[in-house]
């Protein structure tokens, strides 16, 4: 299994494929053993690819201590000095988006380019959908809660008019295969509770690195009017709207084509 010690903890990595190298950084819960994953898309067939389960969660270290947005930008930072990057285009998603901005912000000279998908920067500019304040739901329940926010178009009308879609929508979003595994509970919850205190939007204006903006034209998570927002804030920062939720990069298959082309600078 693939670890490396670095900033403290250690960490579960992958590194596959051939091309300019990226870093790629999951969302909340994040855990490479779920498939498919970015190695298996337009991605993981254009780029060298860096990828990582995060500080509690999968089969990283999970220490119960609480977690900050920049003991994750500091772990990332840390994984390619340790497996021998200086420098890599970065992908950001969701949280991971969050930690990419506080990436780019503590270790500028580590990113190349830069692209946040389905993310907030907090603060003025607006957060994301406070999962904090929910985490008493689970399984079911908090799927159900989640599928109208994720996406806005999958309100009681649409459930109501595609009950099989919407029944296999919740039991995919509920299912969790690796619940019970010692630290995982409390992993996931060091993280939320590290989310609720994410927030970059002052600082944006010093990234210097070309950014792309992604975004769901019905996330309610992250919303359409933080995007505006961020893609305003960070100099030089193009926005680009896809055909889904804040799970657009599954429902617009144009959306990592259209990554992989910034990245490459087309």
């Amino acid at each position: 299994m693939p670890t490396v010690r670095a900033n403290g903890i250690e960490i579960y990595y992958e590194l596959a494929g051939e091309g300019p190298r990226l870093l790629f950084i999951s969302g909340t819960g994040g855990d490479l053993r779920n498939k498919p994953n970015v190695f298996d898309g337009a991605l993981g067939r254009s780029f060298q690819v860096l990828a990582y389960d995060q500080r509690g969660l999968g089969r990283t270290e999970k220490p119960d201590v609480p977690y900050s947005m920049a003991d994750y930008a500091d772990d990332a930072a840390a994984l390619m000095e340790a497996v021998g990057w200086d420098r890599a285009h970065v992908v950001g998603v969701s949280f991971g988006g969050m930690v990419a901005q506080e990436l780019v912000l503590r270790h500028p000279d580590r990113v190349e380019r830069l692209v946040l998908a389905c993310t907030s920067p907090g603060g003025a500019g607006g957060a994301s959908y406070p999962f904090h304040e929910i985490e008493h739901l689970k399984g079911e329940a908090r799927a159900r809660h989640l599928l109208p926010i994720s996406d806005t178009r999958r309100d009681a009308a649409w459930a109501k008019s595609n009950p099989e879609l919407y029944e296999k929508l919740i039991a995919q979003t509920a299912a969790d295969p690796f619940a019970g595994e010692p630290g995982r509970e409390m992993g996931a919850r060091r993280q939320i509770e590290a989310r609720a205190g994410h927030d970059t939007w002052d600082r944006l204006p010093t990234i210097t690195a070309p950014t792309l903006i992604a975004a769901g034209r019905y996330d309610g998570i992250a919303r359409p009017e933080t995007q505006e927002k961020m893609a305003a804030r960070i100099p030089g920062a193009q926005l680009r709207w896809f055909e889904g939720g804040h799970l657009f990069m599954v429902q617009d298959r144009t959306a990592a084509p259209a990554m992989v082309e910034f990245l490459t600078g087309g």
